[in-house]
C-alpha cells in the first residue's frame, strides 16, 4: 500500500479507504504531484437512520444545493459509445428531475476535451463542470484511478468558498473522490454504485479490466458513506455478501422519460419482416452475440443493433467487427443491420418499430433499456439477471430468460411473434408499469427524500 502512502498523499484516510486503489507507478506518478489532502472522518454506523416509510416521497422543507459526481459518464455524452450508457441517462436524468423540484444540482465530471467550456447549462436549475483531473482526452474508465487526487482536491479547493448541503457520487472512483472533497467540509455523501466489481469480477473472470483494487474500495465506500441507494434489491443483497449491513442502503431505482418514450410514439419505419431491436453498448457482456445466434432458429425475422460509435466510425469499432463476424458465422449477416450510435430523441421511434426489445446481457446492475422499451408499449425480452427481474415483470411486461441461451431466446420470440394478442397485452401492461412506477418525478422525491435524512443525520451528529 505504499503507493499512496509514501507520496504522502490521500484521497481521505476513511478507514484506509485511500489505500485500495493501485499502487502501480502511474498512481505513484501522479500521486507525488498532489498536495496531501485532510483527514475525512467517519460517519454515524446507526444502521437504522435512514429507514423510512415505503410510498411516494414528499420532500418539502428548503431547497437543497446537490454536487452530483459521475467522473467517466458525462451527463453530455453520446449512449452506446465504449464508457456511456445507462449511468449517462440516468445522471442527467436524475439532475433535471431534482432540480425540477426547486433544487440547485452541479454535475462534476471529467473534462476530455480541451474544447469543453468549464460550465455548460444542461436543463433549468443544472449545470454541467468539467473538473481538470488529467490529460482532456477520452480515457477508458479503468486507467482514471491515477488522476482520482487531482479531482478531488480541485473540488476540495472549490467547496471552500461555497460548499453543497449533499454530495451525491456515481460509480466507485467518485465515490472515493466524494468521501474525499466533502468530509473536510463535513457535507454528508450519498452514493450509487451502478455496477459493482465483484459482479463483474464472477462473470468476465480474467477478462475484467477493473483496477485491482476496486473491489475492496467499494467495500470501504460501502461502510463510510452516509447512505448508499442501490437500483435494484439484487444488488442490495450482493452489498450484504461484501459485508455492507442491508439497512445502509436504501432502493431507489433508476427513472424513465415518459414525456420521450411513451405508446404514441410514432414508429420510425415499417419493416417488412418481424423486427428485433438491440440497443446500447456494443461489449461482450451485454449478449448481442445469443442475439445473433437465436436468428438461426428464427428465419423470418431481422435484428437491428444500434450502439457503438456513429455509423461512418463503426468499421473501425472492434465489438462491431467481432459482432459482424458472428452474423457470417451464424449465416444470418444478411439479416442483422448495425446502425451504430442513434441519436436519443429517435430511440423512441427506433423502439416503437420493433417486434420486441431484446436485452439479454451477462448481468446488468439495473436495465435502462427495457424500462424505456416497456414505456413505449414494446413487450420485452430480457435475461433474468440484476435489475432486470425487477423492472420486467415475467409473463406480464415480457419474458425472462437465462443469459447466453439463445435457443431459449429464439422460443421466446417465437411465442410472441406467434401470438399477437399476448404481445400486445405484454406491451400494455409494460407502459402501465413504467408509468406507475418510474417516472422521473418520484424517482427524484424518493432520492431527494434520502438527501433530506442524510442532512438531518449529519446535524444530529454535529450536535
Amino acid at each position: 500500500m505504499g503507493g499512496w502512502r509514501s507520496g504522502n498523499v490521500l484521497l481521505a484516510r476513511l478507514d484506509s479507504v485511500g489505500d485500495v486503489l493501485l499502487t502501480g507507478p502511474a498512481v505513484r506518478a501522479v500521486a507525488a504531484r498532489e498536495a496531501v489532502l485532510p483527514d475525512a472522518g467517519v460517519p454515524s454506523t446507526d444502521p437504522n437512520r435512514f429507514l423510512v416509510d415505503g410510498g411516494p416521497a414528499t420532500p418539502g422543507g428548503d431547497p437543497v444545493r446537490i454536487a452530483m459526481i459521475s467522473e467517466h459518464a458525462s451527463p453530455l455524452a453520446g449512449l452506446g459509445t465504449s464508457d456511456a450508457g445507462g449511468q449517462n441517462v440516468h445522471v442527467a436524468a436524475l439532475a433535471s428531475a431534482v432540480a425540477a423540484l426547486d433544487h440547485q444540482v452541479t454535475v462534476y465530471t471529467r473534462r476530455d476535451d480541451p474544447r469543453l467550456p468549464e460550465q455548460v447549462p444542461l436543463a433549468p436549475g443544472v449545470t454541467v463542470v468539467h473538473v481538470p483531473a488529467g490529460p482532456p482526452e477520452p480515457i477508458p474508465k479503468d486507467e482514471i484511478p491515477p488522476w482520482v487526487p487531482h479531482f478531488a482536491k480541485w473540488l476540495q479547493e472549490q467547496w471552500l468558498f461555497e460548499r453543497p448541503d449533499v454530495v451525491h457520487s456515481h460509480f466507485w472512483m467518485s465515490g472515493l473522490i466524494a468521501l474525499a472533497a466533502a468530509r473536510p467540509c463535513a457535507v454528508p455523501v450519498v452514493h450509487t454504485y451502478h455496477a459493482l466489481g465483484t459482479v463483474k469480477r464472477r462473470h468476465l473472470g480474467t477478462a475484467d479490466t477493473s483496477p485491482p483494487g476496486r473491489i475492496e474500495a467499494e467495500a470501504r465506500i460501502g461502510r463510510t458513506a452516509d447512505l448508499i441507494l442501490s437500483t435494484c434489491p439484487d444488488e442490495v443483497d450482493e452489498l450484504v455478501r461484501m459485508g455492507i449491513p442491508r439497512q445502509r442502503a436504501r432502493v431507489v431505482p433508476c427513472g424513465v422519460d415518459l414525456d420521450l418514450f411513451h405508446p404514441n410514439v410514432v414508429p420510425g419505419d415499417q419493416p417488412d419482416r418481424p423486427r428485433l431491436l438491440s440497443i446500447g453498448r456494443l461489449v461482450p457482456r451485454k449478449g448481442i452475440e445469443t442475439i445473433i445466434q437465436a436468428l438461426r432458429y428464427l428465419p423470418e425475422v431481422e435484428l437491428v443493433v444500434s450502439g457503438g460509435p456513429p455509423l461512418a466510425r463503426l468499421h473501425c469499432d472492434p465489438d462491431a467487427t467481432r459482432l459482424r463476424g458472428e452474423a457470417d458465422w451464424a449465416g444470418v449477416a444478411d439479416r442483422v443491420v448495425f446502425t451504430g450510435q442513434v441519436p436519443r430523441a429517435e430511440v423512441p421511434a427506433l423502439m416503437r418499430s420493433a417486434a420486441a426489445v431484446v436485452t439479454v446481457p451477462w448481468y446488468e446492475p439495473f436495465g435502462i433499456v427495457a424500462l424505456e422499451a416497456m414505456a413505449c408499449g414494446v413487450p420485452v425480452i430480457a435475461s433474468d439477471v440484476g435489475g432486470q427481474k425487477d423492472t420486467v415483470v415475467n409473463e406480464v411486461t415480457g419474458l425472462l430468460i437465462g443469459p447466453r441461451r439463445p435457443r431459449a431466446l429464439a422460443q421466446a420470440v417465437r411465442r410472441l411473434l406467434d401470438d399477437q394478442d399476448r404481445s400486445t397485452a405484454y406491451g400494455i401492461a409494460g407502459a402501465d408499469r413504467a408509468r406507475s412506477r418510474y417516472g422521473w418525478d418520484r424517482i427524484a422525491r424518493e432520492t431527494v427524500t434520502a438527501y433530506r435524512g442524510a442532512l438531518a443525520q449529519t446535524k444530529r451528529d454535529a450536535s
